[in-house]
């Protein structure tokens, strides 16, 4: 059975990422989600708490709408609070056939300001799909 690794945090639960998902795991895979632990500051909406309980409240939730569209979720991971360091930490410690990360249009998502898909790229031989949640 095939691993996919699906990141995302605010745009979890958004219609484009579900999809690229569900889209993805129909082929036979396994989904693993993760969920960085994004600094409550960086956050574009929020509500007050500390950035573990609000990253973990999103990995329920949005573990709860994969499966309920098919999607066999093995895991709801919440990882370091920069994206690229959770990624690298997760990748390292299973076997994924692919990546999907799911951030907000350019101009507006701090990861593609940290330039992560390229990142992401460069540093894994594993294909990283991009989906930009409206």
């Amino acid at each position: 059975m095939r691993r996919l690794l699906a990141v995302a945090h605010q745009t979890a639960e958004t219609g484009e990422f579900l999809e690229a998902v569900r889209s993805a795991a129909a082929t036979d895979s396994e989904v693993v989600l993760l969920i960085p632990a994004t600094p409550v500051k960086h956050l574009t909406s929020w509500t007050s708490g500390e950035s573990q309980a609000i990253a973990r409240e999103k990995a329920d939730s949005a573990r709860k709408l994969l499966e309920e569209s098919g999607v066999e979720v093995v895991d709801a991971l919440v990882g370091d609070p920069d994206p690229y360091q959770a990624i690298l930490d997760v990748v390292g410690l299973d076997d994924f056939d692919r990546i999907i990360v799911s951030t907000f249009p350019p101009g507006i998502s701090r990861w593609l300001g940290a330039d992560l898909i390229n990142r992401l790229g460069r540093a894994l031989d594993l294909p990283v799909t991009h989906v930009v949640a409206r």
